[in-house]
């Protein structure tokens, strides 16, 4: 049984589809931008999966729009969701309990996915803006992360992406 789940934001690394695709699944990948310019045809997605990354402590304001707008089709479908953050490179920042992003967001959206996941993220030091490199270092001084300006970070632990992605893939072909 083929299913198809849509990710509904962009992310720097594709690994998260393609372990997704790895399980035999049909993804679908649509920036929440295009989303609400060119609308969902829900009809051809079994699943959704909506990954929202978290920059400078905050979701973009495009993520809380389309909840709002397509909170009745979302709820329709089985679903879930989860975020990227650097924060959520400690264990209890990693769980949905101790991830004060995926808490705010739950705060100030109408729509309860049925399933949560954080997931850390990634500092490209080398790659980023000096206004952006000068104020990840601060605040990664703040919580003792790392600062070296040379240095790329990944947090994200592969293999907890991969286990998600199998169990995305059960629930998916449960619906």
């Amino acid at each position: 049984m083929e299913t198809t789940a849509t990710v509904t934001e962009v992310l720097p690394d594709a690994r998260y589809r393609v372990e997704l695709e790895a399980l035999g699944n049909t993804v679908t990948v649509m920036p929440v931008s295009e989303a609400l310019r060119e609308g969902v045809d829900w009809s051809k997605h079994d699943f959704v999966l909506c990954g929202f990354p978290v920059v400078y402590g905050t979701y973009h304001p495009n993520v809380y729009e389309f909840v709002r707008n397509n909170c009745t089709e979302l709820d329709r479908k089985p679903n879930a969701m989860f975020n990227v953050t650097v924060v959520a490179r400690t264990p209890f920042k990693a769980t949905v309990e101790g991830n004060r992003y995926m808490q705010k967001f739950l705060e100030r959206s109408p729509w309860r996915p049925r399933d949560l996941k954080c997931f850390a993220g990634k500092i490209d030091y080398p790659h980023l803006n000096l206004f952006d490199k000068k104020c990840i270092q601060l605040i990664m001084k703040i919580t003792n992360g790392p600062t070296d300006p040379s240095m790329c970070i990944d947090f994200t632990d592969w293999e907890d992406v991969k286990q998600y992605a199998k169990h995305i893939s059960e629930l998916a072909h449960q619906a």
